[in-house]
C-alpha cells in the first residue's frame, strides 16, 4: 500500500529496462527457475502425447512452445497447470517439486492461466470478471466472507483496487461496467488476460491468446504481453500458432513434434534449425526454406 492509499502491484526489486537479457542473467547467477519440467512424459492408453520433455523458464522471460497440430503443446500446458498427471517426470514451481501440480493451489504457487476458448462470465461486468481472478488468492474463510468480517472485507477491497489497476494497464477502464459478453472478441481476450494478471502471478501460462484475433488485435495483445513481462517481472509461457508473432515476441522458443522436444533456443537459431523446418514444411532443406515460409 502506498502512502497515498492506493494499492500498488508488487514489482521485483531488480526490474530494469533490459528485459531481453534478464533471464540470461538469472541463469548465470544460479537463480532457480520459476518453472522447471524434468523428464515429462504423458500417455493416454497407447498414445504417447509427450516424450521426456525438459525445460526451464526464468523470471522476466517469454518462452514460446510451438509445433504442428498434435505436437503436444496443449498437453504440456495441462501438465504444468495440474489438469493432467504426467506418466513420468516432475514439475517444479516456486521451488517445490510435484508429480502432479495441485490445481487448487495454483494461485498460491504463483501461477495463472488463460485458455484457448474464452472462459469469461459473460453476464458479469468486466470489473467483476477481473475481480474473480483474485478469489483463489484470498485467505478469508467462507464464514468470514459471508459475514463481511475484517479480513474478508480487506481482501475484497484489495481485489477491486488491483482490478482497477489491471483495467488501466489493459485500457479497459471505459468498459468496466459493461457485461463482458457484449464486448468485441479482442477486448474479451484482454479481460481474460486482466483476470489472470490480477492474481499477481510469477508464472503466466497463455494458451493461444491470439487465436481468432484480427491483425490489429494481435498487435495490441503482443504489446500487452510484453508489457506484463517488463512491468511486473512475470515469466510467461506462450502457446501460439502464429509463427511470425512468436519469433517477434519470445526470448526463447521450444519446438515439439509428436510429443518430443526437437529444439530449444533463441528465435533466430530455431528459425534456421533443419529439424524445425522439416517439422513445419515436410522438407529438410534449410538452404532453400526458412521458417518465414512456414509462417
Amino acid at each position: 500500500m502506498s502512502m497515498s492509499g492506493t494499492l500498488e502491484l508488487a514489482l521485483p526489486a531488480h526490474v530494469d529496462a533490459d528485459a531481453g537479457t534478464s533471464a540470461q542473467r538469472s541463469v548465470q547467477a544460479g537463480v532457480a527457475p520459476v518453472l522447471q519440467l524434468e523428464g515429462i512424459s504423458l500417455s493416454f492408453g497407447g498414445v504417447q502425447a509427450l516424450r521426456h520433455v525438459d525445460l526451464a523458464l526464468h523470471e522476466r522471460e517469454i518462452l514460446a512452445v510451438i509445433g504442428p497440430n498434435g505436437a503436444g503443446k496443449s498437453s504440456l500446458v495441462n501438465v504444468m497447470s495440474g489438469l493432467y498427471r504426467p506418466t513420468q517426470g516432475t514439475v517444479s514451481l516456486a521451488g517445490k517439486r510435484f508429480r502432479q501440480v495441485p490445481t487448487a493451489r495454483l494461485a498460491r504457487l504463483g501461477v495463472a492461466r488463460t485458455f484457448q476458448n474464452l472462459a469469461l462470465f459473460k453476464g458479469l461486468s468486466v470489473r467483476d470478471n477481473i475481480v474473480l481472478g483474485r478469489v483463489d488468492a484470498m485467505r478469508a474463510s467462507f464464514v468470514e466472507q459471508i459475514a463481511g468480517l475484517g479480513r474478508a472485507r480487506r481482501e475484497r477491497n484489495e481485489a477491486r483496487a488491483l482490478a482497477a489497476q489491471m483495467m488501466d494497464f489493459l485500457d479497459l477502464r471505459a468498459h468496466a461496467e459493461r457485461p463482458a459478453g457484449g464486448l468485441p472478441y479482442g477486448l474479451q481476450k484482454r479481460v481474460e488476460l486482466a483476470r489472470a494478471l490480477v492474481a499477481q502471478p510469477r508464472l503466466l501460462l497463455l494458451d493461444e491468446p491470439m487465436a481468432g484475433m484480427t491483425v490489429t488485435e494481435k498487435s495490441e495483445m503482443t504489446h500487452f504481453v510484453r508489457a506484463a513481462r517488463d512491468q511486473f517481472g512475470t515469466a510467461i509461457l506462450l502457446i501460439e500458432h502464429d509463427i511470425g508473432l512468436v519469433f517477434g515476441l519470445s526470448d526463447r522458443v521450444v519446438v515439439l513434434q509428436h510429443g518430443s522436444q526437437i529444439a530449444d533456443g533463441a528465435p533466430a537459431d530455431v528459425r534456421q534449425d533443419a529439424a524445425v523446418i522439416e517439422a513445419y514444411l515436410g522438407v529438410a532443406q534449410p538452404g532453400h526454406h526458412t521458417m518465414q515460409e512456414a509462417a
